[in-house]
C-alpha cells in the first residue's frame, strides 16, 4: 500500500537526477545571465511574475522552472533559451537566432562606419 501523504512515490520515480541536473542548469543560466544579486533575483520575478521564494529555488537549484515561467524566461533570457535547447537536444537551433542578431550589429557597425567616414549607408 503506497503512503498517503508526499507527492512522489516511494523510491522515487525515476526522474530524480535528470530533474537536478535541469534545475542546476537552469540555475547556471539565470546566474550568468542575471548574477547573483537580489536585483537579478527581481528581475526573474518581473519576467516570469513567480514569488520570489519560487524565484530563490530556481536561483539555488532547488527547483526548476515549469510551465509558463520557462517559457516567460526563455522568452526574455538567451542563455536559459540555450539551456532549455540543449537538454532538448537541438544546441544548433540557437544559431538561426544568434546569427540574425549578428547581422543586425554588423549593419548597425558598418552604417556608423560610413557616417563617420561620409561615404553613402549600403
Amino acid at each position: 500500500m503506497l503512503p498517503k501523504k508526499g507527492k512522489t512515490f516511494p523510491g522515487g520515480n525515476g526522474q530524480g537526477e535528470a530533474n537536478g541536473n535541469y534545475a542546476m542548469l537552469i540555475a547556471v543560466a539565470l546566474r550568468e545571465q542575471l548574477g547573483t544579486s537580489h536585483q537579478g533575483i527581481k528581475t526573474a520575478m518581473r519576467w516570469t511574475g513567480a514569488g520570489e521564494r519560487t524565484v530563490k529555488n530556481w536561483f539555488a537549484a532547488t527547483n526548476g522552472p515549469s510551465g509558463e515561467h520557462l517559457v516567460a524566461l526563455v522568452r526574455h533570457s538567451d542563455a536559459v533559451l540555450a539551456v532549455f535547447l540543449a537538454m532538448s537536444g537541438r544546441p544548433n537551433a540557437i544559431i538561426g537566432s544568434k546569427l540574425a542578431d549578428i547581422r543586425g550589429r554588423l549593419a548597425d557597425v558598418l552604417t556608423f562606419i560610413d557616417e563617420q567616414t561620409g561615404r553613402p549607408s549600403h
